[in-house]
């Protein structure tokens, strides 16, 4: 009788088994694959892959950079100066501090009183942070109640010739007092007509034949209609030449799916996959067209930023940014195509790319004191943000795929594990048995809340290295313990609609459509790679599957998606953040929870 129960026992567990993926598969309203795909027909039918042309943005708020690029108006000069001028207003008398960046000389007034001066010849040294541009100089500003006139004068001695300033940078974090910024601009100067503040705010003359401490008429007289001698003749005042910029198309609240940032590089991503999946090449040339869009575009994304000064342009951020979410998050699809296509048109600008972001990965990106893993710099030095397991780690994988050599394959792969673990070390809460949004390494007794997507990003890397690293890696087993005792918790979380709450715990926060995919995605993975309990997880990933997959249209659309969310103490702001229809923060976990999904069933047919 004993030798019988061994083979009855197995045989009653296939049957559960078989029974749950049957009972799934017949309460779906249609394969994951299909539900899936309308999102990817929808992308493919509204993706423009092209910039519109636009003016240079101006407003009338001094809460970002602002500048007057003397060199694009009057021309290098061997050695010259230039007068700009503009207006800041305030409700009452206040003192603000202006950061400021200058070639070689420069002089500033406020309603004639000098306010600023720096002498000697210098280059422009910006230095630009994850966030934010950081300047050499800085000085107070004094504001009567009203109106107040600006007058800068700036010296060239060759080469570069422009004047920044700018407010001090806020670092990225949620303030409880909204800063009150001065209006800048020439809307109260009197005998301006109303359309050219709409196009600067700055006049500007010259250029002068004389240095910085000699008095022009300009500083003597502010006159329109009037002529001065200049260094090449009579001058008078102007306005700075105007711009024309390359910009996104119909941007929605949230931003489009192809600017360059993390989660559309996780959309073109995702339809590489959905592509492999349904043997459709449709959505293989989605992302190729993405990618192509970035690199091809490359030249001109860095005329507008370095030329331009458009710092804060279309893709900007795809030229030497210091933050993972625009460096290698963005680059998964373009790795992933080196990896799957040897042969290319853009090949080897691919190459030159994913080449530097290597570099980027292993040498350039900031970690944690003593500690493996990738961290940043706002709000506070050496913030661990649990957002970047994502932003971060699937790259590591991804690279290590990539590279040839197997002494740099083990590499990237032990960073990557290291990495899991040393994130887990910062972000998870021991007494929650969740993930924290972020942790501040100088702070670590704050605990910050359990957002939904946060927790998705650890769920994701955690099933990506799982994925690749050698079962007999050292810290394999490690990391499956990790992620099996977290995926338990969850299950603890998760409503009887199938969804997951924004804030984890919290029932009173609404139903979060990416933070649900992603766990969903995460178990489905668990399921067919064997990590999880068929028949404990199977009826997790159905429920979860069918609260995402009914948030979906026929049209492709995919609400209930939050916003992307900063990092703070306070609980209530992610319980309150607005939530918009296809934020691709959103989407593109959907298609990967959807691909996972169709793979589980598969699997277990």
């Amino acid at each position: 009788m004993k030798k019988n129960k061994a083979p009855i026992y197995f045989y009653c567990i296939v049957l559960s088994i078989l029974f749950s993926v049957n009972v799934m598969s017949q309460q779906l309203k249609e394969s994951p694959v299909t539900t899936v795909q309308r999102i990817g027909d929808k992308l493919i039918r509204n993706t423009p892959f092209a910039y519109k042309l636009v003016l240079f943005p101006e407003n009338n708020k001094f809460n970002y950079l602002k500048f007057i690029d003397f060199g694009r108006t009057f021309g290098k000069k061997d050695h010259a100066v230039a007068y700009a001028f503009t207006q800041m207003s305030f409700p009452r008398d206040t003192t603000i501090r202006v950061e400021i960046e200058h070639n070689d000389a420069c002089k500033i007034w406020c309603n004639g009183t000098l306010v600023y001066e720096k002498l000697g010849q210098r280059d422009i040294k910006i230095v630009r942070e994850e966030r934010s541009l950081e300047m050499s100089f800085s000085f107070d500003l004094f504001l009567k109640k009203g109106n107040n006139d600006i007058l800068i004068k700036s010296e060239t001695f060759g080469g570069e010739w422009c004047v920044f300033i700018q407010p001090p940078s806020e670092k990225d974090a949620v303030l409880s007092v909204v800063p009150e910024y001065p209006n800048i601009g020439l809307e109260n100067v009197k005998n301006i007509d109303g359309n050219i503040p709409k196009l600067t705010n700055w006049l500007v003359v010259g250029p002068f034949g004389a240095n910085i401490d000699i008095i022009n008429e300009p500083e003597k007289e502010f006159v329109f209609g009037h002529m001065y001698q200049g260094l090449d003749g009579l001058v008078t005042w102007t306005i700075p030449k105007i711009e024309v910029l390359g910009d996104m198309i119909d941007p929605a609240p949230w931003g489009t799916t192809y600017q360059w940032n993390y989660h559309n590089g996780g959309v073109a991503w995702a339809m590489q996959q959905l592509s492999e999946l349904t043997n459709n090449q449709r959505y293989n040339q989605w992302a190729v067209n993405f990618c192509d869009y970035q690199m091809e575009g490359l030249p001109f994304v860095d005329y507008q930023v370095n030329d331009l000064k458009a710092y804060n342009s279309a893709n900007a951020l795809v030229i030497d940014s210091k933050l993972l979410d625009f460096t290698l998050a963005p680059s998964l699809p373009i790795i992933y195509r080196l990896r799957k296509e040897q042969d290319f048109k853009n090949r080897k600008i691919y190459e030159m790319y994913i080449n530097k972001m290597i570099h980027y990965a292993q040498h350039e990106q900031i970690r944690s004191e003593g500690m493996t893993n990738y961290t940043r710099n706002t709000p506070e030095e050496f913030t661990v943000w649990v957002d970047d397991m994502f932003m971060g780690v699937p790259f590591l994988i991804q690279a290590g795929l990539y590279v040839t050599s197997p002494e740099l394959q083990k590499a990237f792969f032990d960073d990557a594990a290291n990495q899991v673990l040393d994130f887990t070390k910062h972000v998870w809460d021991k007494e929650a048995k969740l993930y924290m949004h972020a942790n501040y390494t100088s702070r670590p007794e704050i605990k910050l809340p359990h957002w939904s997507r946060a927790n998705g990003w650890a769920a994701w890397a955690m099933s990506d290295v799982l994925m690749y690293l050698p079962k007999k890696h050292p810290k394999y087993r490690q990391i499956l313990k990790q992620y099996v005792t977290f995926m338990e918790t969850l299950v603890k979380y998760q409503d009887e609609s199938g969804f997951w709450h924004n804030v984890i715990e919290r029932k009173d926060s609404p139903e979060e459509v990416s933070g649900t995919a992603i766990f969903t995605m995460a178990m489905a993975r668990g399921v067919r790679y064997g990590w999880l309990d068929k028949k404990k997880y199977i009826p997790v990933v159905q429920k979860g599957w069918n609260a995402v997959a009914s948030e979906v249209e026929d049209d492709g659309t995919v609400h209930k998606i939050c916003v992307g969310t900063m990092c703070t103490e306070d609980v209530e702001y992610y319980v309150n953040r607005p939530f918009y229809d296809d934020d691709t923060h959103g989407s593109f976990a959907v298609i990967f929870a959807g691909i996972e999904v169709q793979k589980m069933i598969d699997a277990n047919k």
